[in-house]
């Protein structure tokens, strides 16, 4: 029995709900607009550092998306809601993909580049294919091997610096360690949005599956935000036009606008395609950095992206 994939948005993309799944040039613009998006997110996240705190700047975006949200969407979150029925399964979605995952993301970018956190990221499906394995049962096939061999080296190589032989004495950024704890927190999200039938009053509505998710995970958002201003308690938030700015651009752009563009993208093209697209990401990056940060890519950050889309294009072979 084949299990329905979602999208980012959580709304199914199966084939039953679309027949002939096809990539159309709306389908392409929209599926190239997301990683775009999430690539300015990891720029900004780098350019807000000086300005707040990581996990802080994690609380208030989803803040933002969920005020933003909640006049399309509020009813998800009132007493009698569908959601109430299943509040355990979407309070682990939201530590997973909301409190997790960017909180990680955003406190990687303190010591790791916007290049190398996309590239660490593109390793994905090596995530996502161990967490099938050994949690859902979903055999390992031999082009994933391969697949998964060929992303592991592009992570190495980002790793490494470039350097081979930087590995018999491989000194990780803390901000790498960071992001593959983030990828292993997202592969376990997306393994459980496949796994979760949306409850009969959020079917077909993207908007209200996601602020049940964001809702839930701001309360975990605030609750690692609280353990972060404990530990450290000389923290400050340096309140400007260039912070405001960032906020809503991650709240809108990457927290909304791009989960919606890649779900309809997807419903579109089927996510088999629209697989390919996420590796745009750190392409994007890249350039981004190179042109608002300064942070030119080096060599390896090349050789790593093209071993990292091989990877997936070998495992998504049948």
């Amino acid at each position: 029995m084949s299990v329905p994939s979602h999208s980012a948005s959580g709304t199914p993309s199966s084939a039953s709900a679309a027949a002939t799944p096809h990539l159309t040039a709306r389908a392409a613009t929209m599926l190239t607009v997301a990683p775009l998006l999430w690539a300015g997110n990891a720029v900004v996240g780098r350019a807000l550092n000086p300005l707040i705190p990581p996990v802080t700047l994690n609380l208030l975006r989803w803040v933002l998306a969920c005020l933003i949200l909640l006049p399309f969407a509020g009813g998800v979150l009132r007493p009698g809601s569908p959601l109430w029925a299943h509040w355990k399964r979407f309070s682990l979605l939201g530590l997973l993909g909301i409190g997790c995952y960017n909180m990680l993301q955003y406190m990687a970018l303190r010591t790791s580049t916007p290049v190398n956190v996309t590239l660490v990221a593109s390793s994905m499906p090596l995530g996502m294919m161990l967490v099938g394995r050994l949690f859902y049962d979903v055999p390992i096939t031999r082009p994933k091997l391969w697949g998964a061999a060929l992303s592991l080296a592009g992570v190495l190589l980002v790793l490494s610096r470039g350097s081979w032989g930087n590995l018999l004495h491989l000194h990780l950024v803390v901000g790498d360690l960071f992001m593959l704890a983030a990828t292993l927190c997202w592969s376990f999200y997306s393994w459980m949005l496949m796994h979760t039938r949306e409850p009969a009053g959020l079917r077909g509505d993207w908007k209200a599956f996601l602020l049940a998710q964001i809702a839930l995970g701001v309360v975990w958002s605030l609750f690692f935000t609280g353990i972060e201003w404990a530990v450290e308690p000389d923290l400050h938030i340096v309140w400007s036009p260039a912070l405001w700015a960032g906020l809503a651009y991650v709240a809108i752009g990457p927290a909304i606008l791009a989960f919606a563009f890649w779900g309809m993208g997807v419903q579109q093209a089927g996510p088999t395609i629209g697989s390919f697209f996420t590796n745009l990401t750190p392409v994007f990056a890249a350039l981004l950095s190179a042109f608002f940060l300064g942070e030119s890519p080096a060599w390896f950050h090349a050789v790593a992206f093209v071993l990292i889309v091989a990877g997936i294009v070998v495992s998504s072979r049948h």
